[in-house]
C-alpha cells in the first residue's frame, strides 16, 4: 500500500512527533550531520500532509542510550502522548533511534496499535494494526537490538585483548604517567610526587595503619598530590583518608598491570525496573592481571603483605581477631583467647580508673552467664614482664636504633618541606615569566598574572618560614653520652615502658609485634590464671597468675533479705520487672543506687540464680498477670482490677507492691459467659426482688450466700444474679475470699 493512502484525515487531525536521539555525547558534540538528518523529517512529515502548526520535535534525549537501562525523559513522553491519543505519527530516522530494547519497542507499537497511530522511518511507513507492517517492524526492533550487542562484542573484545597485551591505555593514578612506547607505564618526573608516593609506603610500613599515615601528613602539613583526571594538571590538597588508603590499596602501585577489576550485572529495583550496578570482584576473578608490569613504587610482595595488613585492621567479625592497634588501657586487647571454648576475649571497662576486665561471649549465647572473665591487672603485669625480660638481651642495640629511626624520620619530614620549597619557588617564577611575557599595556591580562604572582610569592614566603621553624626546632644528633644513657635505659626497659611518654598504643604494638596468641585458663575456683603465651615464630610461655584479689574487711554487699527475694521473685518475673518491685519497695543496690534490669541480671548471676523462663504452654490452673487474665477471660482489665480490690477474685501476690496474679481454671472461665441461664436478672432486678440495696447483694455475693454470673457480651452486659429459691447456694471459687500474701 502506498504511504500516502495509509495516512487518513483521522491521523491529519492528530500531531505528527520527530523523535530525535543520539547515543552520547559525543555524538552530540562531533556528529553534527546526523542531528541535521534527523531534524530534517520535520519537512518529511510535512510532504505527507501535517501542517507545521501539527509538528513537534521531541529531542529530550540527546546523549542518552537506548539499552532499556536509562530513563528516558523523551521516549516516556512519546508513549504518553500515544496513549493520550493525541499521535497520529512518529517518524523517527531508524527504528534504533526510537529504542534498541525489544521490552520498549514492543510496548511502543502495542500502544500505537490500539490507538491508531503510524510509526514511520527513513524506509517506509507503517501501521502496526496491521499484520504485514507489525511483522516488520517486530523484524527491525529485533535486528536494531542484536546490532547493539554485536557493536558492544566487537568494542569490547579489541578493549580485551589489547589489555591481555597490558597495552590498553586507561587513566593512570597520580604518579604514573603513560610512556610513549605502547603499554609502557613510567613514575612521573615530577620529584614532589613521587617523593609524597613514597612517603606514603615508607610510613605505612612503619605505623601499619592508614589513619596513622594520615594523621602524620596532617601533624607535618604536608600536602598531597591529586590529579582529576589523566590530562589534567597535578594539585596540592590537604591529604584525605581516603586519598591515602586509594594509594596503599591499587595494585597498578607495585607494578601490575589490572583490567577488570569490576563487573556490571543487571538487577530490578523496587519499582521493577532494569537497572545496573558496579560489582568488584576479588583479585582471582581479575580479567586481566600482569605482574611486574613495569617498575612500581613497591613490589608485589609487599602490596600483598599491605592488604593483609590493612584487611587485619578493619573491624573484626564476631569470634574472629583483628583490628588496629588502639590507645585503651587494655593492652592485651585483640590478642587473648578463652581456654575453654577458643573464643577471642571482649575488652570492657570498670570503675573510675578505667581497669581493663576481659570476658567471652560464649555464654551470652546459650544462658546468659559468661564462659570466662576476669580482670586484666594481675595477667598484663606477668605477661608485660615476661615480654620485657624476653627483649632485655636486645635492649640496647634496640634503644640506639629506635633513636636512629627517630632522626631519620625528622629527616625524611625536613626533606619533604625541602621538595615543596623547591615547587613553591617554580609555580611562583613561571607565574612571572608569564606576567613578563604579556604586553604592560594589556591590563586586563596582567592583572590577573600580577596577582598570581603575588600569590606564588606569599606561598613562597609561607613554605620557607614553615621549613625554617621546622629545622630550627629538629633535635639535634646524640653525643656519646646522651648514646650511653640510651644504653643504660636499654639495659632497663622496665622504665621506658612504664615512661609517662610511652603510650598504650606505643605498649599494645610491641606486644602485637612480639606475640600471636594468648590463652587462659581459670582454675575451679577462679584463684589461678593459666596463661599460655604463643610468641611470633612459634615458640610458646606457660605462666600461672595468682589472681586473688584481697578485699577490705567492710566490702559492701546486699543485703540478704533482697536476695532472698530475689530468689523468690525470678521464678515469675524477667529482670525487668523484678528491678521495678525492689525499687517500689524502696530496696536499693549495695552502692546505694536504684535497680535496673543490667544491676539485676548482674546480682542474680553472682549468685547463681536462674532467670525466669516463661512457660509458652498455656496449662489448668496457670498464673497470669491481671493483663492476660483480662484477656483470656474476654473482660476488660479494669474491671478484674476492680474485682479483685473488692474481694470477689482470688488473687496472688509475692511481695507487697508485686504484680497480682489470677490462677486460671477451668471453674474460673465457666463463670463467664455471653448468654445468662434462665432465671439469672440483672443486678437492678435483683435487688428490686430482694428488697435490698445494691451493696447489700454484693455483700450477699462475697458471702456466698447468692450465685452470680458476668455476661460478656449484649446491650446489658455484666453481673447476673440468681435469685434463691427458699436455699442459699454457694458461689464456688470465683467469689472465694481473696488470699493472703506470699
Amino acid at each position: 500500500m502506498p504511504e500516502r493512502d495509509k495516512v487518513t484525515l483521522a491521523h491529519l487531525q492528530r500531531q505528527a512527533l520527530v523523535y530525535v536521539r543520539q547515543s552520547s555525547a559525543s555524538q552530540v558534540e562531533n556528529n553534527k550531520e546526523s542531528q541535521r538528518l534527523q531534524y530534517a523529517l520535520v519537512n518529511r512529515a510535512h510532504d505527507l500532509g501535517w501542517s507545521h502548526d501539527h509538528i513537534a520535535v521531541v529531542d529530550e534525549d540527546l546523549g542518552v542510550t537506548a539499552n532499556g537501562m536509562v530513563d528516558r525523559a523523551g521516549f516516556e513522553h512519546v508513549a504518553a502522548e500515544v496513549v493520550l491519543g493525541h499521535i497520529g505519527l512518529i517518524l523517527g530516522i531508524e527504528v534504533s533511534r526510537l529504542s534498541r530494547s525489544n521490552a520498549d519497542w514492543y510496548r511502543l507499537l502495542d500502544l500505537c496499535a490500539i490507538t491508531d497511530t503510524l510509526v514511520g522511518d527513513s524506509d517506509g511507513l507503517y501501521h502496526p494494526g496491521a499484520y504485514n507492517d507489525r511483522l516488520l517492524l517486530g523484524l527491525k526492533g529485533t535486528l536494531a537490538e542484536a546490532e547493539l550487542h554485536v557493536l558492544r562484542a566487537r568494542l569490547l573484545g579489541g578493549i580485551r585483548n589489547k589489555a591481555q597485551r597490558g597495552e590498553l591505555r586507561r587513566n593512570l593514578p597520580v604518579g604514573l604517567i603513560w610512556g610513549d612506547h605502547d603499554g609502557e607505564v613510567r613514575c612521573d618526573p615530577d620529584e614532589a610526587v613521587t617523593q609524597a608516593l613514597r612517603t606514603v609506603f615508607q610510613r605505612f610500613a612503619e605505623f601499619g595503619s592508614v589513619r596513622r599515615v594520615w594523621l602524620w601528613f596532617r601533624s607535618e602539613q604536608l600536602p598531597f598530590p591529586r590529579r582529576r583526571f589523566q590530562s589534567a594538571d597535578v594539585e596540592w590538597v590537604q591529604p584525605s583518608y581516603n586519598s591515602v588508603h586509594a594509594v596503599l590499596s591499587n595494585p597498578v602501585y607495585a607494578g601490575a598491570y589490572v583490567y577488570g577489576k569490576s563487573s556490571k550485572e543487571r538487577y530490578l529495583d523496587e519499582a521493577g525496573r532494569v537497572r545496573r550496578r558496579t560489582r568488584r570482584l576479588p583479585r582471582e576473578q581479575w580479567r586481566v592481571f600482569l605482574p611486574e608490569h613495569h617498575t612500581g613504587f613497591i613490589d608485589w610482595a609487599t602490596y600483598l603483605d599491605n592488604q593483609a595488613r590493612l584487611a587485619s585492621n578493619t573491624h573484626p567479625q564476631p569470634h574472629i581477631a583483628g583490628g588496629a592497634v588502639r590507645e585503651g588501657p587494655a593492652l592485651l586487647q585483640g590478642l587473648v583467647s578463652c581456654g575453654r571454648c577458643g573464643r577471642h576475649l571482649h575488652t570492657t571497662y570498670k570503675g573510675r580508673t578505667s581497669t581493663a576486665r576481659y570476658y567471652c561471649s560464649a555464654g551470652n549465647l546459650n544462658n546468659g552467664s559468661r564462659c570466662l572473665s576476669f580482670g586484666g591487672c594481675q595477667v598484663e603485669r606477668a605477661v608485660t614482664q615476661a615480654v620485657l625480660a624476653a627483649l632485655t638481651p636486645a635492649g640496647m642495640e634496640a634503644a640506639l636504633v629506635a633513636a636512629e629511626h627517630l632522626e631519620h624520620d625528622v629527616d625524611a619530614a625536613l626533606g619533604s618541606w625541602r621538595v615543596e620549597l623547591e615547587r613553591t619557588r617554580y609555580e611562583a617564577a613561571r607565574a612571572e615569566r608569564r606576567y613578563r611575557a604579556v604586553d604592560p599595556d594589556n591590563r586586563l591580562v596582567a592583572r590577573g598574572l600580577e596577582a598570581d604572582w603575588e600569590a606564588g610569592l606569599r606561598q613562597v614566603a609561607t613554605a620557607e618560614a614553615a621549613l625554617a621553624e621546622r629545622e630550627r626546632t629538629r633535635p639535634r644528633t646524640l653525643t656519646q653520652c646522651e648514646r650511653d644513657l640510651i644504653t643504660t635505659l636499654g639495659r632497663d626497659l622496665e622504665l621506658v615502658w612504664s615512661a609517662p611518654s610511652t603510650t598504650n598504643r606505643d605498649r599494645k604494638e610491641l606486644l602485637h609485634l612480639l606475640l600471636e596468641d594468648l590463652i587462659v585458663t581459670l582454675s575451679e575456683d577462679r584463684g589461678i590464671a593459666h596463661v599460655k603465651m604463643c610468641w611470633q615464630g612459634g615458640a610458646t610461655t606457660e605462666l600461672e597468675v595468682n589472681m586473688v584479689v584481697h578485699r577490705s574487711l567492710h566490702t559492701k554487699r546486699t543485703d540478704e533479705g533482697t536476695i532472698n527475694l530475689l530468689r523468690r521473685l525470678a521464678v515469675h518475673y524477667p529482670d525487668g520487672q523484678i528491678a521495678s518491685i525492689l525499687n517500689q519497695q524502696g530496696r536499693r543496690t549495695a552502692s546505694g543506687e536504684h535497680f535496673n534490669s543490667i544491676r539485676v541480671a548482674a546480682l542474680r548471676n553472682h549468685h547463681g540464680i536462674p532467670r525466669h523462663q516463661p512457660d509458652p504452654a498455656a496449662r489448668e490452673g496457670e498464673l497470669l498477670t491481671i493483663s492476660k487474665a483480662a484477656a483470656a477471660l474476654g473482660i476488660a482489665a479494669s474491671t478484674l482490677h476492680r474485682w479483685l480490690a473488692d474481694g470477689f477474685v482470688a488473687g496472688e501476690q509475692l511481695t507487697p507492691t508485686a504484680p497480682w496474679r489470677i490462677r486460671m481454671t477451668d471453674s474460673l472461665r465457666a463463670l463467664f459467659t455471653d448468654q445468662a441461664p434462665p432465671g439469672w436478672v440483672p443486678m437492678q432486678e435483683a435487688t428490686k426482688a430482694l428488697g435490698v440495696s445494691r451493696q447489700t447483694v454484693l455483700q450477699r455475693v462475697k458471702r456466698g450466700e447468692l450465685c452470680a454470673l458476668h455476661l460478656r457480651s449484649g446491650r446489658r452486659k455484666g453481673l447476673r444474679i440468681e435469685l434463691p429459691a427458699g436455699s442459699q447456694t454457694p458461689l464456688g471459687p470465683l467469689f472465694n475470699n481473696v488470699m493472703g500474701s506470699v
